[in-house]
């Protein structure tokens, strides 16, 4: 706080008015620390990138990427086809573009729903405690236990091929990680006073929970579903490279890779330009993660 004289006509001190700075908003002090890490930045530009090209994308490719020419299959990367053609004679160029929209769009959609059914089950299990936290969290415990992709592969085995599904089997092996997230915070924050405060006035069980507690703990949420972004848009590709995701003639990074995987040694670029995409993709959420998660913490800010 600091403080003003206010002088009279002839110079004379007539009081001391005290002057109350405004205090810094927190999204202010936010962008602040964040525009000072460059790495988040680049993440940030990269995501802005591809969240335009994943919108604009079908209508700015240079050829139609599931159109067939065998007569031009097997071509190097030159002025006409930028990343050369595949063994189909597709434009690869065109293919990685509107995959874009097919990862970004997998990716949010399985962490949309990870975070929706483990914020539910989270905040159930730290909120109430007991035996219904106890059942919840062995099941979570479990889940953890099998490795995800693994999880994921044999969910898409049961479900069957296809983008809904995996975005379901991508969706469900991250429920176990929010969940337990959402406990943790949760289990720090229902006693303080608010919270006692609201049980006071009347408040039911769902609204502290979803009006006092979530809204209190929502930064290591949003900071872990950007980070999980990268995990699900790799996990899209794994399942697309074993022949389990995005089905043709439907383009997708992991199926370009896997479909071409035997040609590693012969045409090279048919495996670098699609790996270099899911390497950006993954590493611009990762960057951009960790830089958020920096400027989420106040002590980093500080």
């Amino acid at each position: 706080m600091a403080s003003k004289k206010v002088l009279a006509a002839d110079g004379a001190d007539i009081q001391e008015v005290a002057h109350i700075e405004k205090p810094e908003s927190r999204f202010k002090a936010m962008w602040d620390t964040l525009k000072k890490n460059k790495a988040a930045l680049f993440g940030l530009f990269v995501i802005i990138i591809l969240v335009i090209i994943a919108i604009i994308g079908p209508y700015i490719t240079p050829y139609d990427p599931n159109s067939q020419v065998m007569k031009e299959a097997y071509q190097s990367p030159s002025a006409s086809h930028w990343f050369g053609t595949d063994n189909l004679g597709r434009d690869i160029f065109s293919r990685i573009i509107v995959g874009t929209r097919v990862s970004l769009f997998v990716g949010i959609a399985a962490v949309a729903m990870s975070l929706l059914i483990g914020t539910i089950l989270g905040s159930i299990a730290g909120y109430f405690g007991g035996k219904i936290d106890a059942v919840i969290m062995r099941i979570m415990d479990m889940m953890l236990s099998i490795p995800s992709i693994l999880l994921a592969i044999t969910l898409m085995a049961a479900l069957g091929k296809g983008i809904d599904k995996a975005i379901i089997a991508i969706g469900v092996v991250s429920i176990p990680e929010y969940a337990r997230i959402i406990r943790s915070s949760i289990l720090s924050t229902k006693e303080n006073d608010y919270v006692a405060a609201a049980k006071v006035i009347g408040n039911n069980d769902r609204r502290i929970i979803f009006h006092h507690i979530i809204p209190n703990v929502v930064s290591s949420i949003v900071v872990r579903a950007t980070l999980g972004i990268s995990t699900a848009i790799l996990d899209t590709a794994a399942l697309g490279f074993l022949g389990l995701g995005v089905q043709p003639p439907t383009a997708e990074w992991g199926d370009m890779l896997g479909r071409v995987r035997s040609m590693i040694l012969v045409y090279p670029y048919m495996l670098i330009f699609p790996g270099l995409a899911i390497t950006l993709a993954v590493l611009a959420f990762n960057l951009f993660g960790d830089g958020l998660r920096d400027a989420l913490d106040p002590k980093s800010r500080s």
